[in-house]
């Protein structure tokens, strides 16, 4: 297997209402991305797009293809990515093994969706088509309902005081928003505090609406090269060192793991494997937090705290910048939005700027950082990771 790097990013913003299409949004972030990895359409051999509701949101299947030839990438071989919110982070795996087995030198990967022209209601309908539409969503299980039943479980099953997991879970949706305000393609750039979370319109209790991330649009890309082009295109390499994948079965099927999640430990122990390294070895994560809930259930399973007491880390502050593992300094899902078929996408391009020390001027760079991890969770149980690393010359 060859190493492989990724050499250019790109990133809209994220946000409400777009008018531009998701195919244009794709578009937007990978001329961006071809861009700053000094190539052009002729150069790239595959385009691997994640994507989760388009056949709904935009009544369009088939978006790979149309992407591919508006960027000039005429005939192709191009592929769409379903995995539900971890469509993108799958996608770019994918693409890793395409390029680590020689068959591909250059491929561009990304994701995007328009998610917020369906509106409320039928967003939360397709959004729940993560889950199992045969016995669970006649149930009337959608994914706040879901997370709320974990947070119930978990504070039960860890002997968490309720008060406490409770302004746990805040702090985790305060903090986001404290460092999606100096990102430039949040969606929401303004800060909030443990009291606003807990006095919020209740969802699906204990989660109000500021546990919860947002509906958004949005895209974004990434240009990933062998070891041999990257180093006769781009100055500041940053190689993919590890990727795991897993997948589980409906929720009920996982009564005997939950609320941890099974098929995280499985999908991100492959990957320090991979990459020779463990939990403490990792300078900054980018988590899959849909919900307040899910980054403390994450950062358990990725290894940086015992089970039951991964709300501590931030109530201690060891999840922002300077602390034990710098957590979604980009504002996670939660502020900087959730666009389903980009967002592993945007996690990645995140950790490959903090890993080149480019967002000081944004007051969000974790110092010294060079080796960063990527989790995404799609529905009910696919997980993705992948590890990224920073050599040096």
């Amino acid at each position: 297997m060859r190493k492989v790097a990724i050499i250019g990013t790109g990133h809209t913003d994220f946000g409400f209402n777009s008018p531009k299409t998701g195919l244009e949004l794709f578009c937007d972030a990978a001329t961006e991305a071809m861009a700053e990895a000094n190539v052009q359409s002729k150069d790239i051999q595959a385009l691997y797009c994640g994507n989760g509701l388009s056949d709904f949101s935009e009544g369009q299947i088939m978006i790979q293809s149309y992407i591919a030839d508006s960027l000039g990438c005429r005939n192709i071989p191009a592929t769409r990515f379903e995995a539900a919110c971890s469509s993108a982070t799958v996608a770019i795996r994918d693409a890793y093994m395409w390029v680590a087995s020689g068959f591909y030198d250059i491929v561009l990967v990304g994701g995007t969706e328009k998610a917020t022209a369906m509106g409320t209601a039928l967003a939360t309908r397709t959004f729940a088509m993560g889950t199992d539409a045969r016995y669970e969503f006649p149930a009337g299980l959608t994914f706040p309902g879901f997370f709320g039943l974990l947070a119930n479980l978990y504070a039960s099953k860890y002997n968490v005081p309720f008060e406490r997991l409770r302004r746990q879970m805040s702090l985790v949706s305060v903090q986001s928003h404290s460092y999606g305000v100096n990102n430039p393609h949040a969606q929401f750039k303004k800060e909030i505090t443990v009291d606003k979370v807990e006095k919020a319109f209740m969802v699906a209790s204990p989660l109000t609406l500021l546990d919860c991330c947002p509906f958004s649009d949005g895209a974004a890309a990434l240009v990933i090269a062998s070891e041999e082009k990257a180093k006769e295109l781009c100055d500041t390499p940053i190689y993919i060192a590890g990727v795991g994948q897993a997948s589980s079965g409906m929720l009920s099927s996982q009564y005997k793991d939950i609320p941890r999640l099974k098929a995280r430990d499985i999908s991100v122990k492959q990957a320090y494997d991979m990459a020779g390294v463990g939990p403490q070895d990792i300078d900054v994560c980018e988590l899959h937090d849909c919900f307040s809930i899910a980054s403390i259930i994450a950062a358990e399973s990725l290894g940086f705290a015992e089970f039951g007491k991964g709300g501590q880390l931030w109530e201690n502050e060891e999840t922002r910048i300077g602390g034990k593992i710098p957590i979604n300094i980009s504002g996670g899902l939660k502020s900087k939005g959730h666009p389903i078929g980009a967002t592993g996408a945007s996690q990645t391009v995140e950790i490959v700027k903090q890993l080149r020390g480019e967002l000081t001027s944004q007051k969000r760079q974790v110092e010294g950082a060079k080796v960063g991890l990527v989790d995404t969770l799609g529905g009910d149980g696919i997980i993705c990771n992948l590890i990224l690393k920073k050599e040096e010359k």
